[in-house]
C-alpha cells in the first residue's frame, strides 16, 4: 500500500487488530507494516511512535461502548448498560486494560464515555463531587474485573512463545500452587471449582459485584 494511500484511520484499525491478536508486546512498526503491505516509514509519516499508536487505538475502541439515552431509562439501568458495555469492550481488547499501567490514554472516545458517566450520576441525584466519585468507583470496578482475564491472555501468549520449556514451567507452577492452596481449608474445598483462581471467577461474579456497588450508591441517595 503506497504511502500516499495510507491513512491514519487505516493504521489505527490495523494496529487494533494486531493488538487483539498479539498484545502490547506484539505491536511493532515492522509487523504493522507487513499487515498493511506498507513500509514502516510510511506509518511514521502519520504516527510517530508506538506509544502514540497505542493511545490512538486505545481511544478508538471506546466507540464500541454504547451510551444510553438517559431520558429513556432509570439511572441504574443506564449505569448497568454502560458498565457491562465497558466490560465487554475490555474483554474484546484485553491489551487495553494492561495499557493503563504503561501508557498515557486519552482522547475523544474515552472523554465521551466519561462525560456521559458523569451526566448519568448527576441525573441520578448526586452532587457533582459525588458524581465524580460514583463514576470513578464503577470505572475502577469494571477495569479491575477485566484485568484478571487480560492477565491470563498475556500469560498464555508468553507460554505459547516460550515452547516446551514454558509449558513445563507453567505445569510445575500450577502443581506447586495447588499443593500450597491445599494447606488452607477454604482453598482446599474450592480447588476443583472456578473460585480456585481470580482469572476464572465463579459464574456471575461481575454481575454480583456490580449490583452490590450500585446498591451502595443507591443507598447514599435514599435519604435525599
Amino acid at each position: 500500500m503506497p504511502r500516499n494511500t495510507l491513512t491514519a484511520d487505516q493504521i489505527v484499525r490495523a494496529a487494533t487488530d494486531l493488538l487483539d491478536e498479539e498484545g502490547l508486546n506484539g505491536l511493532n512498526m515492522r509487523s504493522l507494516g507487513q499487515r498493511l503491505d506498507s513500509a514502516a516509514t510510511a506509518i511514521y509519516w502519520h504516527i510517530r511512535t508506538k506509544d502514540e499508536l497505542v493511545r490512538l487505538a486505545g481511544d478508538a475502541v471506546w466507540a464500541e461502548v454504547a451510551v444510553p439515552d438517559l431520558d429513556a431509562m432509570d439511572w441504574r439501568t443506564a449505569a448497568t448498560e454502560m458498565a457491562t458495555g465497558m466490560y465487554a469492550m475490555l474483554q474484546r481488547h484485553p491489551w487495553l486494560g494492561q495499557a493503563f499501567g504503561d501508557h498515557f490514554l486519552y482522547g475523544p472516545g474515552k472523554s465521551r464515555f466519561d462525560d456521559h458517566s458523569l451526566a448519568l450520576y448527576e441525573k441520578a441525584g448526586f452532587a457533582p463531587a459525588d458524581a465524580d466519585r460514583a463514576a470513578a468507583s464503577v470505572f475502577v470496578y469494571v477495569l479491575g474485573n477485566a484485568l484478571g482475564a487480560a492477565a491470563q491472555v498475556a500469560l498464555n501468549r508468553r507460554v505459547a512463545r516460550g515452547g516446551e520449556g514454558a509449558e513445563r514451567a507453567r505445569a510445575e507452577a500450577s502443581a506447586r500452587a495447588v499443593e500450597i492452596a491445599g494447606r488452607f481449608p477454604r482453598l482446599r474445598e474450592r480447588l476443583d471449582t472456578p473460585a480456585a483462581g481470580y482469572a476464572a471467577a465463579p459464574d456471575s461474579t461481575f454481575d454480583f459485584g456490580l449490583r452490590a456497588l450500585l446498591d451502595g450508591l443507591e443507598a447514599r441517595l435514599a435519604p435525599r
